[in-house]
């Protein structure tokens, strides 16, 4: 078992009028094999946490710790938070023009082994990877990102998500701007890597819909940036029926 642990984690963004705070004071402990829900209204700092962990350089802690079995996560650099286990489904993925799907996930599964997947085993699990995600084979040749809808966007994060096999996986507002059927099939990827690898999972949302998907084991929700309530499925279910009001009129 491997466990990121997250211990009064306070962050501020780089603006023009200079470093504006919005975590302050985030604990949180994942291990793998087990579901994280954050849950927030809007500019609560969800994002923020994701693109903190990650190694964003807009995004500056200013205090605080993440260990990943032990080990300081935010003094490696990005791609040795990749090596660690770590991986980011981007809210907004970019373009990436002059590379493939292709290339992008093999160099980026051999950049985060040290040696190049077995090219026969590698293809095999690549084409069984995309026909579960309902992906044309043509997607493979295509540039990254390039003139993707936004349900390819998604479905390329959770496509490197089951090649690259993580400790730990932050997916970022993956269910936003997707359908019904996106959004089943999406969900259906991020279970079945999990059933496969035991991943961990922080899973980013507004909304409760994919948590009819993916079952979480824990449910935190953050407000102005600390976590303000925690519980079990049964939280989200409150939250869809009652909304954020009561943390604010409450004066949270």
């Amino acid at each position: 078992m491997s466990t990121l642990k997250i211990e009064d984690l306070h962050v501020g963004v780089n603006t023009d009028t200079g470093l504006k705070p919005i975590l302050n004071g985030i604990d949180l402990v994942i291990n793998t094999n087990e579901t994280h829900a954050i849950m927030g209204p809007n500019g609560s700092g969800k994002s923020t946490l994701a693109y903190a962990l990650a190694g964003h350089p807009k995004y500056e802690v200013t205090s605080g710790s993440v260990t990943l079995d032990g080990e300081d996560v935010l003094e490696m650099s990005v791609d040795e938070r990749a090596k660690a286990g770590l991986f980011l489904a981007m809210q907004y993925p970019v373009e990436v023009p002059g590379v493939t799907v292709t290339n992008f996930l093999r160099s980026a599964k051999t950049a985060i082994d040290g040696e190049a997947p077995k090219l026969r085993n590698w293809t095999k699990d690549l084409k069984q990877a995309m026909e579960n995600l309902r992906v044309d084979p043509a997607f493979a040749s295509r540039n990254v990102n390039e003139g993707f809808s936004g349900g390819e966007k998604k479905r390329h994060e959770i496509l490197q998500l089951e090649m690259l096999k993580p400790k730990f996986a932050v997916l970022d507002e993956t269910d936003s701007g997707l359908d019904v059927d996106a959004l089943r099939i999406v969900s259906e990827g991020v279970n079945r890597v999990k059933d496969a690898t035991d991943v961990g999972i922080m899973l980013i949302t507004h909304y409760t819909r994919i948590l009819n998907y993916i079952k979480p084991d824990h449910v935190h929700v953050i407000i102005k940036g600390k976590v303000a309530e925690e519980g079990g499925p049964e939280l989200a279910e409150r939250l869809e029926n009652e909304g954020y009001d009561r943390f604010f009129t409450a004066g949270v």
